[in-house]
């Protein structure tokens, strides 16, 4: 059994993985990455391309949200391949005057937490009016922000590996985690069928499958998977160029109550409306808690469409070329893992749910600095610690 050793060993190949490969290896260590299947075949195949601040609540989250969005466009100028970056802010849309007094005070409450960063605007039903004529008339205004941007999250996860690869960077695809063993106190022993690996250090950025990676090691990881849809439409005329979904949307995501048919609650179904660069249309969502199953429902999609037709009456004319679900790493407090364990040298950074793209860069920027010991920044609200503070 051939055996290589690196300084840092990190488990997943997705945009996690792949973000802290490149920003670890950049800073000179000897790493790898070892993957169940191939790189970005999992969630972040599944999704769609948010970098958003606008459904971050204000504070901790919204701060770190900030921080991913300014080091994306950094990548985007940096990295050798394009991975379809663009900068066009986002919208929410209410529904009815209750909703759009709740998200004049969502504008409130984050341009008061962020100081000069003053991206949030309100606006009028006039206002959707001229942004776009395909919005309902029944809908009484919204919010913007103006930070929120969309990539290619394939072509994120690639251009992150190439550039890793130009430094000391090993990637195994077609891997599986068999057996995880700390050998002593500065090595860590990891099996993949006829395949070892030794580390110095080990990051657990396996996403929905960081808990089966863990228990490994006799930690649990409060991280479950929450399945959610995803439509394509055809190219079509342009509807709209910003990210936009309905405020409804901050109350499936929280878990809230809102102002809903039965149906669309149940499975968490909220309008995302997002264009691609080929301007083809992504639609969505629904959340819910299924295990790992990722069979398309077709409720579920009929669902979604029904709910983008009620906000975009135009889409009836749309033709849907795919379907697809993906599973999202949840957990209880809806803010990620990034954080070292009990066990010495071995790291988590995972159950990012539906912000794994947008958190990426910080993500991995956050775990490199906390590897090498340069990490300055206070990202206690991350720790897994929390959760076990929460039970006493």
């Amino acid at each position: 059994m051939l055996t290589s050793h690196f300084d840092v060993m990190i488990i997943g190949g997705g945009i996690i993985g792949a973000s802290i490969a490149y920003y670890t290896a950049k800073k000179g260590l000897n790493v790898g990455m070892i993957e169940k299947y191939t790189v970005a075949s999992g969630t972040t195949s599944k999704c769609d391309g948010n970098v958003l601040l606008i459904d971050k609540e204000p504070g901790f989250d919204s701060r770190m949200a900030i921080q991913s969005q300014a080091l994306i466009k950094e990548l985007s100028e940096e990295l050798e391949m394009p991975f379809e970056f663009r900068h066009p802010g986002s919208i929410f849309l209410c529904a009815n005057e209750e909703e759009l007094e709740q998200a004049y005070i969502w504008v409130d409450r984050h341009n008061q937490a962020n100081g000069e960063q003053r991206f949030f605007n309100k606006l009028t039903k006039e206002d959707l009016k001229n942004d776009s004529k395909h919005f309902s008339d029944h809908l009484t205004g919204g919010l913007e922000c103006t930070n929120d941007s969309t990539v290619n999250p394939y072509m994120l996860t690639f251009s992150l590996i190439n550039e890793a690869e130009k430094y000391d960077f090993s990637l195994y695809e077609h891997s599986p985690v068999t057996d995880i063993k700390k050998m002593d106190v500065e090595t860590f022993k990891i099996y993949s069928n006829e395949k070892s690996f030794t580390a110095n250090k080990v990051i657990n950025a396996g996403g929905i499958y960081a808990p089966e990676i863990s228990r490994m090691l006799d930690i649990d990881l409060p991280i479950t998977p929450r399945k959610g849809h995803i439509l394509v439409a055809s190219r079509t005329e342009l509807m709209g160029t910003r990210k936009i979904q309905e405020f409804g949307y901050l109350m499936t995501k929280f878990g809230r109550e809102r102002i809903a048919p039965k149906a669309m609650n149940d499975y968490g179904i909220a309008l995302v409306h997002e264009p691609t660069e080929s301007q083809n249309f992504l639609m969505g969502s629904s959340r819910e808690f299924t295990g790992f199953d990722t069979k398309v429902n077709p409720h579920v999609i009929r669902l979604i469409a029904e709910r983008a037709i009620e906000y975009f009456p135009k889409m009836k004319d749309l033709n849907i070329i795919r379907s697809y679900a993906g599973l999202r790493p949840w957990t209880p407090d809806h803010l990620p893992i990034i954080s070292g364990t009990d066990i010495g040298n071995y790291y988590i950074a995972a159950g990012h749910e539906g912000d794994g793209i947008g958190l990426s860069a910080i993500t991995g920027r956050w775990m490199s600095d906390m590897v090498t010991g340069s990490l300055t920044e206070d990202i206690s609200p991350l720790s897994l610690s929390r959760f076990k503070e929460a039970a006493l």
